[in-house]
C-alpha cells in the first residue's frame, strides 16, 4: 500500500543530544564514563532497579526521580545529577539531523501525514519548531509509552490513517517495531552522532518507497 502517513520516533531518530565536555567538568569522569552515562541517559534499554523505572515516560515527576537515579548510581554527584539531568530536558541542547527538516517538510508538500511518537517525559516540541508536524503523540500526554500498541493506534487515529498506509520509523527495534503488529511498515535507524548520519531518514524513506 502506498505510504500516507510517517510516524517518527523522537531520540536517534529525529534529534539527538550530544553532550559537551564542559557538561562533566569536576566529576572526574573519563570519556568512557561520560560516554556511558549519555548512552543510559538518551538509549535506555536496560531495565533500572527503581520503583519510579517502569513509569518514568508517563509522569515528569517520575521521569527526574528515575533518571536521577540512573545519573547517581553511576557515579555523579547530587548537584552533578541535578545539572545533568536539566541539560538533558532541555530542548535548546538538542540538535536535529541534517535531513531532519528537509524530511517533514517534504513529507507535508507531498500531501503525507506525520506524527512524531515518543517515549518521553518532557515537550519536546520546541526541538522541532523549524519543521513541520502535524501531530505530537507522547507518552506522558496519552499515557502510554511504546510498545504499548495504544500509542500507535492514538497516533493513526489522530492522523486518520490506517495501519496498512503507514510507515514508522524509529532507532529500536523493540519499541518502534512494535508498531508492525498493528500493520504498519517499519525502518529501523542507526542513532548515530549528527555529524555521522547525513542522510538516514531520506534512506529509509526511499527504501519505504517514498522518495521525496
Amino acid at each position: 500500500a502506498d505510504v500516507r502517513a510517517v510516524l517518527f520516533d523522537f531520540s536517534g531518530t529525529l534529534a539527538s543530544l550530544e553532550a559537551r565536555d564542559e557538561w562533566f567538568t569536576g566529576t572526574g569522569f573519563d570519556a568512557a564514563q561520560r560516554a556511558n552515562v549519555m548512552d543510559r541517559l538518551t538509549h535506555p534499554t536496560a531495565s533500572v532497579p527503581h520503583h519510579a523505572w517502569e513509569y518514568r515516560d508517563l509522569d515528569p515527576a517520575l521521569h527526574r526521580e528515575a533518571y536521577l537515579h540512573v545519573l547517581q548510581t553511576s557515579g555523579l554527584a547530587d548537584e552533578h545529577a541535578e545539572e545533568l539531568y536539566r541539560l538533558v530536558t532541555d530542548p535548546a541542547e538538542w540538535s536535529v539531523y541534517p535531513d531532519t527538516a528537509f524530511v517533514l517538510t517534504s513529507l507535508r508538500l507531498n500531501g503525507i501525514r506525520t506524527a512524531v511518537v515518543s517515549n518521553i517525559a518532557w515537550d519536546i516540541r520546541p526541538v522541532l519548531t523549524a519543521a513541520e508536524v502535524d501531530e505530537f503523540v507522547l507518552s506522558f500526554e496519552v499515557g502510554a509509552a511504546k510498545p504499548d500498541p495504544r500509542i500507535f493506534t492514538e497516533a493513526l487515529a489522530r492522523l486518520d490513517v490506517p495501519a496498512e498506509q503507514a510507515l514508522m520509523i524509529g532507532d529500536s527495534e523493540e519499541n518502534d517495531g512494535a508498531a508492525r503488529e498493528l500493520g504498519c511498515s517499519f525502518a529501523l535507524v542507526d542513532p548515530l552522532p549528527i555529524a555521522n548520519r547525513p542522510t538516514g531518514l531520506i534512506d529509509a524513506l526511499r527504501v519505504h518507497g517514498v522518495a521525496l
